[in-house]
């Protein structure tokens, strides 16, 4: 495809209600390649919750909403592998059948998970202009099997010559979240997370980066109430801060 002119940003419900430095930084990368952005104001959820917990009539009344606000034929970028996902595969089962799913499968053949866009589609070059600081990157289940976009996020961060990467040892391990599976098998989701922070913590990084807010959240909740001082930090929000000044 190619980079093209203009696009729609679709927040996310996390970034719209917890993270929305995430979904402004994300934009204004986009920006900075000279591309126009779109963000429709009345976005809402891509329906994955209710689709996974087996309500599938409710997540189809959610995802409808949704796509009402993607009218024009160009691309939709989304912060996050997990909504991403959802569009991109998910929706084309969802709409099954009904009236519009051949606008579901249009929709969900243009949209793009953020480092994915900007890796293949913008080819974005980036210069570092921040300190010297040591990481960890987590890659979301979503991002990593659904989307096949593991290496994108990896890609962006090598630009940034004074980041220096250090590998966990529970990289490919999902954190626990998952979404609903986080509270309906909470038990499960904690050890999985102790897990996680643990292999995180052994890295003596001092940030940990994601493209998924939910990773993040669920991380980053774990390694506060463990007293841990990582701090977390999604791709599009580390980026910016490290290259804002470049215009």
């Amino acid at each position: 495809m190619g980079k093209p002119s203009e696009i729609y940003f679709m927040a996310t419900c996390l970034a719209d209600l917890f993270y929305p430095k995430v979904g402004i930084a994300g934009m204004r990368l986009i920006q900075r390649e000279g591309i126009r952005v779109v963000f429709p104001q009345n976005q809402t959820c891509c329906g994955q919750p209710a689709y996974n917990s087996g309500y599938r009539a409710e997540a189809l009344d959610v995802a409808r909403s949704l796509m009402s606000c993607f009218p024009k034929d160009i691309p939709i970028v989304v912060p996050s592998g997990s909504c991403a996902g959802m569009i991109r595969h998910q929706w084309p089962e969802l709409f099954h059948g009904q009236p519009d799913a051949q606008n579901a499968l249009n929709v969900s053949k243009r949209t793009y998970e953020l480092t994915q866009f900007l890796v293949d589609q913008v080819e974005i070059e980036l210069d570092d202009l921040g300190p010297s600081i040591t990481v960890a990157i987590h890659t979301s289940c979503s991002s990593r099997n659904e989307m096949k976009v593991a290496s994108h996020i990896e890609s962006l961060v090598s630009q940034m010559k004074n980041v220096t990467v250090v590998e966990q040892e529970r990289k490919a391990e999902c954190c626990g979240f998952g979404g609903s599976f986080a509270i309906k098998q909470a038990e499960i989701s904690g050890a999985m997370v102790k897990d996680k922070t643990d292999a995180i913590g052994k890295t003596e990084a001092s940030k940990l980066v994601s493209q998924d807010c939910g990773c993040l959240m669920n991380i980053g909740g774990a390694l506060r109430k463990q007293k841990r001082t990582i701090e977390v930090q999604h791709i599009a929000e580390f980026l910016w801060d490290r290259v804002y000044e470049t215009g």
